[in-house]
């Protein structure tokens, strides 16, 4: 089966500084360490960097972690539109459903954030890939890192 391609949003980076998400987040570093998952992100999520402190921006390279990052395409946005305009989440989602479109499209196994309110949500999950199939896309499996985290030695 090989390696999971998880693909991580901002929230993911900027959660290993946040005091409610570093302990599970550092874990799930640790874990792109170690080779179990390989990382990606894409030019929306470069972009999104940009306003955050360099501390965020550079932590996969501070922190040695190989990662590819996937440029936006014509297609991704479309899709996300349509998932604005099917009302999955408001307009003000535009970037988060642009992260979303983009892992669907590269046909990643995971897409990994702590947006509990837009994107790892149950309900707007179904809706999301409920749109996916009718393009001809797999679903796309949406988790938060604690998902992600292996507990067997815990």
């Amino acid at each position: 089966m090989g390696i999971q391609k998880v693909y991580i949003d901002t929230s993911v980076l900027g959660g290993y500084f946040d005091k409610e998400f570093d302990v599970v987040t550092r874990r799930l570093f640790d874990e792109f360490k170690k080779g179990e998952y390989q990382v990606v992100i894409s030019n929306v999520t470069e972009g999104e960097l940009l306003n955050a402190p360099e501390y965020v921006r550079t932590l996969l390279n501070d922190l040695s972690v190989e990662y590819e990052v996937i440029a936006l395409t014509d297609d991704a946005v479309n899709l996300a539109l349509e998932y604005i305009k099917e009302n999955v989440v408001g307009l003000t989602s535009y970037d988060d459903c642009l992260h979303i479109a983009i892992a669907t499209i590269s046909r990643l196994d995971l897409l990994v954030s702590w947006n509990f309110k837009h994107i790892v949500n149950i309900k707007r999950i179904r809706g999301y890939n409920g749109i996916n199939i009718k393009n001809g896309y797999p679903p796309i499996e949406i988790r938060s890192p604690k998902d992600l985290i292996d507990y067997e030695n815990d």
